[in-house]
């Protein structure tokens, strides 16, 4: 079963009905998507009423692919609100107990630092994360191609599924140490997850600049078809691997995402399910 989606679902006005309210965001992006990343939970671990709000808002089968507070994977550069690492793990598994307990809690997303190479302590930093998530399925991602290593590819890969986690493939520029190459590989008979996040080298990069304008122009990239069907080849493979492949794509700098996932389902043969006649009208030029 595949699954697609993209980042965050406040800033995709193509999926939007335009009678439609701005707090309405997230019901009319479910009408498109069956799962979606939730990305303010890296920001700030979410209140209850958050929580209950997105579940009463999205069909009964949708699901989220939740990235991990900033500061479980060593983002945070600031001070973080916790006493301990202990109360931070624990407060980000009671924000996640609603999402469980609905079913709609695809994986958490476990996104590591560029600066996170492959050394004892980081691998003993995952396992001890994996410990404090256990029943919670969780996805890890790296953004040091150390782990990917031919000293180390085949040792990571098995640490992963030693440890029961979700294996984040990636597709990115390939940029230096802060990048990691494409691996197609599930380290789960159940679940693997992939994030695609365009090819802009030169975005890549560039990590300077004001604020998070660096990010925008990381994410700028438009697929093009030779692009996504090459990826509708290495999915397929993924699909022979594990029961479900999660899919999502984070190339949204210029607003491509929801175009190109839409184009990616038609091209690997995916029926839009549950879509109202306007809605489908939005991608295939019907008035």
């Amino acid at each position: 079963m595949l699954y697609t989606g993209l980042t965050g679902w406040g800033d995709h006005p193509i999926v939007y009905d335009p009678e439609s309210k701005k707090t309405d965001k997230l019901k009319d992006y479910s009408t498109h998507f069956p799962i979606v990343e939730l990305d303010s939970s890296f920001y700030a671990v979410q209140p209850e009423r958050n929580i209950r709000k997105w579940i009463s808002e999205t069909p009964d089968n949708f699901q989220f692919v939740v990235k991990a507070y900033q500061g479980m994977t060593g983002h945070q550069r600031g001070k973080i609100p916790f006493d301990s690492r202990e109360e931070m793990f624990e407060a980000f598994r009671l924000s996640m107990g609603p999402l469980k307990e609905e079913g709609k809690l695809g994986m958490i997303l476990m996104q590591y630092p560029p600066w996170f190479d492959c050394k004892k302590e980081n691998v003993a930093e995952i396992r001890d994360a994996a410990e404090k998530l256990q029943g919670f399925d969780v996805a890890v991602e790296f953004r040091n191609q150390t782990w990917y290593s031919p000293e180390f590819r085949e040792k990571t890969i098995a640490f992963l599924k030693e440890n029961r986690l979700i294996h984040s493939v990636c597709d990115e520029p390939q940029a230096g140490e802060g990048s990691i190459p494409f691996v197609p590989v599930s380290t789960r008979e159940d679940k693997v997850l992939v994030r695609l996040h365009g090819r802009n080298t030169a975005g890549w990069k560039n990590t300077g600049g004001d604020g998070d304008k660096w990010r925008k122009i990381r994410y700028l990239y438009d697929y093009s078809e030779e692009e996504l069907k090459w990826l509708s080849r290495k999915v397929k493979q993924l699909e022979e691997e594990t029961k479900s492949v999660y899919l999502i794509f984070n190339n949204n700098s210029a607003g491509n995402a929801a175009p190109n996932a839409k184009q990616f389902q038609q091209l690997h043969g995916l029926e839009p399910n549950g879509l109202a006649p306007k809605q489908l009208g939005l991608f295939e030029g019907d008035d």
